[in-house]
């Protein structure tokens, strides 16, 4: 089967799309009071490192009532896709662009190509940007992590404010302590979160404060701008390492692991089939780690407990959210979606100690000075020392949780995220890339509780909310590569144009239920989704035109997204 041009599928799809948005503004301007904006609320969340399974309506064991309540009220897709990393999923998620498209074909680093700047370009604009237009207002909450200027005093020019958002609250790098992050910016102004006259919680958890703040700016909106629409991104670090929770949060989940790897994995495969989300006929592959040949297991199920621990806080969180909403009565119509960037981390960071950050206990005093309230917290991802001057520690002496710890869970237990799918953050195997997609808006979908198992990708959110904005994207930008979910809100509709990947050299396509894919430098694997989500059965050999045809897609849309050359050897 060969496929149309993409600017052909796009300009049909336009054409209905505008007939369907003349067609639904008519109706619902009718039930619209004079002072509620007609236009919908949305809010987007972002969580960051997590697997596919993880969610409770997805099929893991981790206590989410409040999403598994937005999925219960709305739809569920089952086969969207991010771009298996935290920098360019920001950039695709936010422009409705390829990553490379936007200039951050890989993270923070300037190639000197144009799709790898390290950096949003010009030619791309912001959900933020072109809602603006059509008159939202526009919140931005959490980790930014697209550009390569983080500094108190660095360029501004990719800084939320400078990106179409009004108010901002988060930290503009990508990783760091929850008790103490870095880059902390509240609009333009670094702040130290021990020396902020607005905001001094007894105990300050950066998911709490990202919260927090998006509540603080929902209830701003409501006072000052209750006429306007608004757009609010919320982009969480959980479940992110280092692996960093609140001790009553960390208690919920005390022996829930001890089971091992592979008794968990079960129990999510089976629930996953009981949920509709995966076949039956999908058996579930072997579990990366044994149990029996773990040393220290208190140590390991403690990594686990405390990274359920992050997603339950995120949940709460997004119950209060939820909760204010409906205070402010904008409940009913404001689009919720959320979605993860990427899959389960198979990184090693913090399972060894090193020279910077021993495998010790805890000392019985600080070995470093305290820094001062008003010190910024340490540039980059790993601090030193917490702000009582404890050494950060890793190893399996450095039980995960406190300020003083920095640890990540590790490859097996990013294998249970992902259950059952393959390979992990990095890689655009399944299990690098797919992604829940919760959508929730009582006014505008009649389905609750309902599957969708269309392909979809990030660069389609975008699409969607200028869809339901009626809101024109501009003609001197980069164009769109996303399509609006809209039909599917009502249809379980499968058809769209194929999708692509490219990672650190690794690389994919999905057309239909067909996908290649290939490691960096290693030879292509096709696989049949319909009946091989966990990619078992490489079908190259059996296809070789379906091969030499997806082969043949990968390599236009390579050259066409400044995909070409990976920079990297």
């Amino acid at each position: 089967m060969t496929y149309p041009p993409t600017h052909v599928v796009r300009s049909l799809l336009l054409l209905f799309a505008s007939f369907a948005l003349f067609s639904f503004s008519a109706l619902d301007s009718q039930q619209v009071s004079a002072d509620e904006p007609a236009q919908p609320n949305f809010i987007v969340i972002l969580s960051d490192d997590m697997g596919f399974s993880d969610l409770g309506c997805y099929g893991g064991e981790i206590h989410t009532p409040h999403l598994d309540s937005l999925a219960s009220g709305g739809l569920r897709y089952t086969n969207f896709y991010n771009t298996a990393r935290c920098c360019p999923t920001r950039a695709s998620l936010l422009t409705g662009l390829y990553p490379h498209q936007a200039g951050i074909g890989h993270m923070m680093d300037d190639a000197k190509l144009p799709g790898y700047q390290g950096d949003l370009n010009t030619q791309c604009r912001t959900m933020a940007e072109v809602l603006k237009q059509t008159g939202y207002r526009n919140y931005a909450l959490g980790k930014w992590h697209i550009t390569r200027h983080a500094g108190a005093a660095a360029p501004k020019h990719n800084w939320p404010l400078q990106r179409g958002f009004d108010r901002y609250y988060g930290t503009i790098h990508g990783a760091g302590s929850f008790w103490d992050p870095s880059s902390l910016v509240r609009d333009n102004t670094m702040i130290s979160p021990y020396a902020d006259p607005e905001y001094a919680p007894q105990t300050y958890y950066y998911t709490d404060a990202i919260t927090d703040h998006a509540i603080r700016f929902l209830n701003e909106h409501q006072s000052q701008s209750p006429n306007q629409p608004f757009f609010m991104y919320v982009a969480f670090t959980a479940a992110h390492w280092p692996m960093h929770a609140l001790p009553e949060d960390i208690a919920k989940y005390d022996g829930k692991y001890d089971v091992g790897y592979q008794a968990i994995r079960e129990a999510r495969y089976r629930k996953a089939i009981a949920e509709g989300l995966i076949s039956a006929n999908e058996p579930l592959p072997p579990a990366v780690g044994n149990w029996d040949n773990v040393k220290n297991k208190e140590w390991e199920a403690a990594c686990m407990e405390v990274y359920a621990a992050m997603i339950d806080r995120m949940d709460q969180g997004i119950g209060r959210l939820v909760q204010q909403l409906k205070s402010n009565q904008q409940f009913d119509n404001t689009v919720i979606l959320f979605m993860q960037d990427n899959g389960g981390c198979a990184e090693a960071m913090g399972r060894t100690g090193n020279k910077q950050h021993p495998n010790i206990p805890r000392p019985a005093a600080p070995t470093f000075p305290a820094m001062k309230p008003t010190d910024f917290a340490a540039a980059g991802s790993v601090p030193a020392q917490t702000r009582d001057g404890y050494p950060v520690r890793m190893g399996t002496q450095a039980m995960p949780g406190p300020a003083d710890t920095y640890v990540g869970y590790g490859e097996a237990w990013a294998n249970v995220s992902n259950t059952p799918l393959r390979e992990y953050k990095h890689w655009v195997h399944e299990g690098g890339i797919s992604t829940p997609l919760i959508v929730h808006w009582p006014k505008g979908i009649q389905a609750r509780g309902e599957l969708r198992n269309r392909p979809g990708h990030l660069v389609d959110i975008a699409a969607t909310l200028y869809d339901l904005a009626q809101a024109p994207y501009p003609a001197d930008a980069t164009p769109l590569e996303g399509f609006s979910l809209r039909s599917s809100f009502e249809t379980n509709n499968l058809d769209r144009a194929p999708i692509y990947w490219e990672h650190e050299g690794n690389r994919a396509v999905r057309a239909g239920k067909w996908k290649l894919v290939a490691k960096h430098n290693d030879d292509w694997e096709l696989y049949d989704l319909s009946v091989d989500r966990c990619e078992r059965n490489n079908l190259a050999a059996e296809h070789p035109e379906k091969l030499v045809e997806l082969i043949d897609l990968y390599h236009a849309y390579e050259r066409r997204a400044l995909v070409a050359p990976w920079p990297l050897k």
